[in-house]
C-alpha cells in the first residue's frame, strides 16, 4: 500500500541549550546527536519499580552532512536506580566521545530517520507515518528513540514528548 502521507526526507531537530537536544550539532566529520537517555529491554514492561529496571544509556549517533546515518557509539551504564552512579558514568562516557570529535558546534541539525538495535533497545528517528487517524498519529511522524521525541509538520526542528 501506498501511504498518502510521507516524511519529508530530512527531519530538522533545533538545539535547545540545556534542555533535551542540549547536545547536537556539527563537527568536522558532519552532525552529531548526543544524548543521555533511560531506556527499557524490549518486552520489560516496567513495574512500580521501573527504576530498577530502567537502562541508563550513553549515546552518540554520528551523520554526515547530508544527513546520513554513519554510525553510532551506545553504551549501556548501569541502572536509573543505581543513580548517580549510572548517570555519572554515561556523562563521562559521552563526555570523552565528544572530546573525541573535532570543532564541534552546538546548533540545529537534520537529519534522516536510522535505527540501531543495540542491547535489546531501539534506538533511532523511526518513520511513524499512517494515513490512518485511528492509529499512530494520523499523519506524517518521526519518533527518537528511546527518548521519545516527536516530530511533526511544520517540520521546523520542534518536537513534542
Amino acid at each position: 500500500m501506498i501511504r498518502a502521507v510521507q516524511l519529508p526526507d530530512v527531519i530538522p531537530i533545533k538545539y535547545e541549550p540545556d534542555y533535551r537536544t542540549g547536545r547536537i550539532g556539527r563537527h568536522a566529520g558532519g552532525q552529531f546527536f548526543a544524548d543521555i537517555t533511560g531506556a527499557y529491554q524490549e518486552g520489560v514492561r516496567p513495574r512500580h519499580d521501573w527504576w530498577n529496571q530502567q537502562r541508563i544509556y550513553a549515546v552518540l549517533h554520528l551523520f554526515d552532512e547530508s544527513g546520513h546515518h554513519t554510525g553510532s557509539n551506545l553504551r549501556f551504564t548501569g541502572f536509573r536506580g543505581d543513580s548517580p552512579a549510572a548517570v555519572e558514568a554515561a556523562e563521562q562516557v559521552l563526555s570523552d566521545w565528544l572530546a573525541g570529535l573535532d570543532a564541534v558546534t552546538n546548533c540545529n541539525i537534520a537529519i534522516r530517520p536510522f535505527r540501531v538495535d543495540f542491547d535489546n533497545v531501539v534506538f533511532g528517528l523511526i518513520d511513524e507515518t499512517t494515513d490512518d487517524p485511528d492509529k499512530g498519529h494520523g499523519r506524517p511522524w518521526a519518533e527518537l528513540y528511546p527518548q521519545g521525541l516527536g516530530f511533526h509538520e511544520p517540520w521546523n526542528g520542534e518536537y513534542d514528548t
